[in-house]
């Protein structure tokens, strides 16, 4: 089994996730989203593949993976003993234009969500 790393940045920003869901939606709801994040994120560490690739996915040349879960985007690397987590978005953000410069956002997910 792999050993699973959260970048600091990851870690801050479900700290500040966690903060969000308490107070909009109470302690039910954020308990419930947190924890399936973090438990599909350890899953990474059995099952490192699970996510999708994203070198595959754009035809970039990255080592970087994600895996969607609870509208959020975890962006992962893999090594050889461990899995690191370095970046969450939420699926409304466009996470390939923030990391790469390109936009991984389709003309239908524009018209719906807006700019």
């Amino acid at each position: 089994m792999k050993k699973l790393e959260f970048s600091p940045l990851v870690r801050n920003k479900l700290r500040r996730l966690k903060l969000h869901l308490l107070s909009e939606y109470g302690d039910t709801t954020a308990i419930k989203i947190l924890r399936g994040i973090i438990e599909d994120a350890e899953k990474l560490m059995m099952f490192d593949e699970i996510g999708t690739d994203i070198s595959k996915l754009y035809d970039l040349d990255t080592e970087y993976w994600y895996l969607f879960t609870h509208q959020h985007y975890l962006i992962f690397r893999r090594e050889k003993k461990k899995v690191i987590i370095v970046q969450i978005f939420h699926e409304r953000e466009d996470f390939m234009m923030k990391l790469f410069g390109i936009s991984g956002r389709t003309q239908e997910s524009i018209d719906y969500w807006g700019d």
